[in-house]
């Protein structure tokens, strides 16, 4: 078997007759990431490779300042091509991390590039690659249309007034990009901006905030408005779920006390965000919509590369927090109030597997079809063995056949092959049980199954229009 052939990932033959006969040619929803609307509105042509492919990718970041690279050629002044090459001399030594393999796909599927990236190869990459994408082929809308993106959905703040959105839905683009709702910075109650993000979420729907309950209106008529241009998921990236009491009257003296400028103790604040969340994931109940909860990271580790080059530069980590009881409590309360929204729920230490999927499978007793999911392998679980041990304890705690499937999570336009290497290690997955005896050999319901996992599952729970 060759590296990166048409069979890549997939040892049998029956993993191979699965997926390309029921996985590969499925489209995309591409249910949660972080591209940029504006340049999806745009169309935007990027002029070389380094632009499209390093800029904001933390990902490589982190490997290349494991190879030694100096910061001038990760988030410095040196040239894109400079730059590039640093990535391309890195690269070898990504080898068994997920990196080294997305770095190929990328390279093939995007560009029809074979040869291996390397300090040999990275100047006639670079120039190939950046000199396709000049031409139309190669827009941002081009390319998502060559992966055969049929829906996105970004990751919006609250106070976003979503123009780029409204401008991609009067175009003819065929991919539909929807917003999704973010309010972290509303919860996040204890950040030095605090203050100031609530003027800018004030600016934006015209209401003085002044009192959790002018708090309440505002967010309430965003999620209105983000509903109007079709948002059907809201996110929230927290530490955990505090465990402590909801209390509107509590938390509203907690408001009160933020807004004078005074120092909140740590039961404070938990107390404010357990009680906002949960008036939010009421709000999603009564929409519709689903919310996903992004648990456990600790990010901005690196006090002095954060003041240096700033947030989200690839140095957030995996938490060991306590998770189990906050978790069960939250859901829980909104369930005994029948408000229970759907809820994907995504750990990213993996010592919680078992903790989340087992948590997920205690909230599916209205009737609705997996109502709550354990999500998919999340950041540093994105990767060969975290897919393969997220796949298989779905099927150990829960019903892998209505999973609603991957996404990319991630920044860049170059990402989607992300979504060929789920599905080949799906089908890898399924074609050993089947090999083994572990699973009839039913090609009918399991071609069925890899499909909805694949693609109709998301479909039919978003309920996107």
């Amino acid at each position: 078997m060759k590296f990166l052939d048409k069979n890549f990932l997939l040892k049998t033959e029956t993993a191979q007759h699965l997926y390309h006969k029921y996985a590969k040619k499925l489209p995309i929803i591409d249910y949660h990431n972080h591209l940029n609307p504006k340049e999806i509105a745009e169309n935007k042509q990027f002029k070389n490779l380094t632009e499209i492919w390093l800029q904001g990718d933390h990902y490589k970041w982190r490997a290349m300042r494991a190879n030694g690279i100096d910061e001038n050629f990760i988030t410095g002044n040196k040239s894109d091509k400079e730059k590039f090459e640093a990535w391309a001399e890195t690269v070898p030594y990504t080898m068994r991390n997920p990196l080294f393999h997305w770095t190929h796909l990328e390279l093939q599927r995007y560009f029809n590039i074979d040869e291996l990236l390397s300090k040999k190869s990275a100047s006639r990459i670079y120039e190939k690659c950046s000199n396709d994408l000049k031409s139309k082929e190669f827009s941002v809308q081009a390319l998502l249309s060559k992966m055969n993106v049929e829906l996105l959905c970004t990751t919006d703040d609250p106070s976003d007034e979503l123009a780029y959105h409204q401008q991609i839905s009067k175009s003819d683009f065929k991919t539909k990009v929807l917003p999704t709702f973010r309010p972290d910075n509303a919860l996040l109650i204890e950040g030095k901006d605090y203050l100031s993000y609530l003027k800018e979420l004030a600016k934006t729907s015209k209401v003085q905030i002044n009192s959790l309950e002018t708090l309440l209106k505002v967010l309430k008529s965003r999620v209105a408005y983000f509903h109007e241009l079709g948002c059907r998921l809201s996110d929230h990236g927290l530490t955990h779920i505090p465990k402590t009491i909801i209390s509107i009257d509590k938390a509203s003296q907690v408001f009160k006390k933020r807004l004078q400028n005074e120092t909140l103790i740590e039961q404070e604040t938990s107390c404010f965000k357990i009680t906002l969340l949960s008036e939010l994931a009421k709000l999603y109940y009564s929409k519709d919509w689903t919310m996903q909860l992004h648990l456990g990271a600790i990010r901005n580790n690196n006090s002095r590369l954060k003041k240096e080059v700033g947030t989200d530069v690839g140095c957030d980590s995996i938490g060991d927090f306590e998770q189990a009881q906050g978790l069960s409590h939250f859901l829980n309360d909104l369930d005994n109030d029948n408000q229970l929204p759907k809820t994907i729920v995504y750990n990213l230490n993996p010592s919680d597997n078992e903790v989340f999927a087992a948590m997920a499978g205690n909230f599916t007793s209205d009737g609705g079809v997996n109502k709550v999911q354990y999500g998919a392998a999340w950041w540093f679980l994105d990767q060969k063995d975290g897919i393969e041990k997220q796949l298989n304890t779905v099927s150990n705690m829960g019903l892998l056949s209505r999973s609603v499937g991957m996404l990319t999570d991630s920044r860049s336009f170059l990402s989607f092959p992300r979504h060929e290497y789920f599905r080949r290690i799906l089908c890898n997955l399924l074609g050993d049980d089947i090999e083994n005896g572990e699973l009839p050999n039913d090609e009918e319901f399991i071609g069925e199954m890899i499909q909805n996992i694949c693609y109709y599952n998301a479909k039919a729970y978003f309920k996107f229009d």
